[in-house]
């Protein structure tokens, strides 16, 4: 990679603070130290990503862990609101959610999700389950792109 790729991070869109505390000790305990970006919800998300609303611009993550149930606007809308600006289409995003419902499932496939994550995350359980082969590897491989 040039010198000028920026430092891998993860932005993780959670409005409910015991699931951001569960995702950073399962980042700690598997050593993955990249900085982690906080957003309460899809329309934070969005204007961090486009530096709207007098949030300053982040870089363009490496992965993006989304929630989908969360208010204002949920992780499946600003996942739309993604694959449809070509600054973002090609993010890779994981969907968090603690609901195993088929319909979920289906959106977030269509919307080209590089991994689907049923809560409470426990990267032990990745690629267990229905999530796509070996989510975790494919997780750890979006954050080494750095190397």
């Amino acid at each position: 990679m040039s010198a000028d790729q920026p430092t891998p991070s993860i932005l993780l869109v959670e409005d409910d603070q015991m699931d951001v505390m569960n995702v950073q000790r399962e980042l700690r305990r598997h050593n993955i130290d990249v900085p982690l970006i906080l957003a309460r919800n899809g329309r934070d998300a969005l204007k961090m990503l486009r530096g709207e609303g007098g949030e300053p611009k982040i870089a363009k993550p490496n992965v993006v862990m989304l929630d989908i149930n969360m208010p204002r606007m949920n992780g499946l809308e600003l996942l739309e609101i993604l694959r449809s600006d070509p600054e973002f289409v090609g993010l890779n995003v994981f969907i968090m959610t603690t609901s195993d419902l088929e319909s979920d499932r289906l959106k977030a496939q269509r919307l080209a999700v590089s991994g689907y994550i049923i809560k409470p995350l426990s990267f032990d359980k990745f690629g267990e389950g229905g999530t796509t082969v070996d989510g975790f590897s494919l997780f750890l491989d979006l954050l080494r792109l750095k190397e």
